[in-house]
């Protein structure tokens, strides 16, 4: 629930709470109506009456939730043991006389079959959800957690394995398929009677623990909705001396009970399963945005292989097995789309945190979840991250230019110098941010550290150097585009000045903060790729011709004058161009750069392969200046766009401009 909500958002954390709720408390009910057909073994209960025994056992399971949790858990690392010492020893025995005719046809219902067995036993898995809620408690969970995530699933799922060869192979098909307490029966059948007994036992001792487990997991969920909230305030209460949420474990256990006694064995099944899929479908969603996405404080030790092919194959495998589950629980699932999204505008509407994706979605992600407004429309949200307590000083009201710097810029001393050369005005304000988790005290980072202070002193020493009017602050922040986008608005500028790596594809639906950026802010924004280059004496400026280029030319003269540069105009035109429209091009920008005060020619190339092209010629230079397209159209959106590949395939620098109307 935590990541869902982070990554994406409360809307889709409301969604996920619910699911991931209603999947727990189901695998539980399951578990309960597994403990009865178990319990009828040792004692002589009608088969009928054994949901009204697993209700009573909940009951029992609700007061010690209430009450007596913590001694309860004292014992569930033996019960767990004693569960995998029993099948360990199931295995040990059963193997040796698997017959092999049992195992014939080997797959009785075909391939499909095979896979809607697949998605029907998914719900076996929903244990590894637990996992990270221990996280607090494991040394070095960056590291540890993930490893005895992988371990666990491994181990489980080699145990799954054998222990359903052993059934198979020991159990006719046609007696297997109806019964519902299969470790008995081959308990019974490999050592007889008392070692069935024996088994029964273990059975039911890990049953009433995992219902037990479940509804201790189950009943956090809408207790952090709660607490999030998107879920009413007295959901969020705990007890005054049990410090227990009583209020969502009574609400659990309420809806497990209508579960045990309305709905049989395999509808449980299919629709905790059904649940389960959605939730690791929305996961792996989850590690793609948050891998994809620039903040600061998301830098896991621990990454997964194969990215993003494997997160890929499990959102696609799990649409898949969610057809497989057949038409009911897909409609369940879609329930819980509609019955989260009334409950989000009913509680959750006034939550102010927002999902990574919509913090740091460039335009495709943008495209998709909201549309570009106009600037005059757009509705600014009084960011608490750059308050005054959050600053180390006073932002300038009247800088030319802003410059925040995010810590991975290769060097800031050369990103705030081509501020000054692109400034009209006479201050520039440079602000390092440093983004840290929701959970985080602002106040607590406030204080400069000596990279920070190191920052500074070499920000100071650059504007003696350069003569210019450079104001520095430090600032921590929850939200880093928002309070990017504030402290454009707080000081008027006209540019905003930025780091950026140049990739071409850094993401379908998410990258950096930058797409947020270019949507939302008013000012001009100007993108800096940092190769390595320290003096500045030849620009390059590729333009194509368009309303803009007196604008784009004006800036390129700036920067030629602040470092003495020549300046050279290059247009790449396709190779069948009109020999008419190629001239009144030449004539045109001829005219242009005839107002440019330092050195400037003109150079027009004819190939089709502009990319290639202007790779080719950055090579004669230190810095190319670049345009963004004025439009925005669905190949740009998904693919990234052709300016992008010029500044990943640049040798030299690349300042890339966009202008907004003003």
């Amino acid at each position: 629930y935590v990541y869902i909500e982070r990554a994406f958002g409360p809307i889709l954390g409301t969604i996920a709470g619910i699911g991931l709720w209603l999947s727990l408390l189901l695998k539980s009910a399951f578990a309960l109506v597994g403990f009865g057909a178990y319990l009828s073994i040792l004692v002589n209960i009608e088969m009928g009456l054994t949901k009204y025994v697993a209700v009573f056992f909940l009951i029992l399971i609700l007061f010690l939730n209430i009450l007596g949790v913590k001694k309860v858990g004292k014992v569930q690392i033996f019960v767990v043991s004693v569960s995998i010492v029993g099948l360990a020893l199931v295995l040990l025995f059963g193997l040796p006389k698997v017959d092999p005719d049992l195992l014939k046809p080997f797959l009785s219902e075909g391939k499909m079959g095979l896979f809607t067995t697949v998605a029907f036993v998914y719900i076996s898995y929903a244990g590894v959800t637990k996992v990270a809620a221990i996280a607090g408690e494991i040394k070095n969970p960056s590291k540890n957690l993930p490893l005895g995530m992988i371990l666990s699933l491994l181990i489980m799922t080699t145990i799954y394995v054998f222990t359903a060869f052993v059934l198979v192979g020991n159990i006719p098909l046609h007696f297997l398929s109806t019964d519902i307490k299969p470790i008995y029966t081959v308990a019974k059948s490999l050592g007889g009677v008392y070692i069935g007994y024996i088994a029964a036992l273990v059975g039911v001792i890990t049953l009433i623990s995992m219902a037990n487990s479940g509804v201790l997991a189950a009943s956090r969920f809408p207790f952090a909705m709660a607490i999030d909230k998107l879920l009413p305030d007295f959901m969020g209460k705990i007890h005054a001396k049990y410090l227990t949420p009583v209020v969502t474990i009574v609400m659990t256990c309420f809806v497990m009970a209508l579960v045990i006694l309305f709905l049989d064995v395999e509808k449980i099944a299919k629709l905790a399963s059904a649940f389960m899929v959605m939730m690791f479908v929305l996961v792996n969603a989850c590690v793609i945005v948050l891998r994809e996405t620039s903040a600061q404080w998301y830098d896991p030790p621990y990454r997964s292989p194969l990215y993003p092919f494997l997160q890929l194959f499990g959102i696609g495998s799990g649409i898949a097995l969610m057809v497989f589950l057949g038409f009911m629980p897909f409609l369940a699932v879609l329930s819980i789309f509609i019955l989260g999204l009334l409950i989000y505008f009913k509680f959750g509407k006034n939550a102010t945190r927002t999902g990574i994706l919509k913090k740091y979605g460039h335009r495709p992600a943008l495209y998709l979840f909201y549309k570009k407004k106009d600037r005059n429309l757009i509705s600014y949200r009084k960011s608490q991250s750059i308050q005054s307590q959050n600053l180390d000083g006073n932002l300038m009201s009247d800088a030319g230019v802003v410059v925040p710097l995010l810590g991975n810029e290769r060097s800031p001393e050369m990103l705030v110098e081509i501020a000054a050369a692109i400034n009209k005005r006479d201050k520039i304000q440079v602000v390092n941010i440093t983004e840290v988790p929701n959970q985080t005290f602002l106040d607590a980072m406030v204080d400069d550290n000596p990279n920070i202070i190191s920052l500074e002193r070499r920000i100071s020493r650059l504007a003696d150097f350069r003569d210019a009017h450079i104001d520095f602050e430090s600032a921590v922040t929850h939200e880093i585009s928002d309070t990017i986008h504030e402290l454009s608005n707080q000081t008027h500028c006209d540019w905003l000045v930025m780091g950026w790596n140049g990739r071409a594809h850094s993401g379908i639906l998410v990258g950096n903060p930058i797409g947020w950026l270019l949507t939302h802010i008013n000012s001009d924004f100007a993108l800096f790729k940092d190769n390595g280059v320290r003096h500045i004496g030849k620009v390059l400026l590729a333009l194509r011709p368009g309303r803009k280029e007196k604008n784009f030319i004006a800036v390129a003269e700036r920067i030629c004058l602040f470092y003495k540069a020549s300046l050279t105009l290059l247009h790449v035109v396709p190779l069948d161009m009109d020999p008419n429209a190629l001239m009144a091009m030449e004539k045109h920008s001829t005219a242009l750069l005839k107002k440019v005060t330092p050195d400037s020619q003109l150079e027009i190339i004819a190939n089709d392969d502009s990319i290639a092209t202007i790779s080719n010629i950055s090579a004669s230079y230190d810095l190319l200046i670049l345009g963004t397209p004025q439009k925005d159209n669905w190949i740009s959106v998904l693919f990234g766009t052709g300016k992008d590949k010029y500044t990943e395939k640049s040798a030299c620098s690349v300042l890339r401009l966009t202008m907004k109307e003003h």
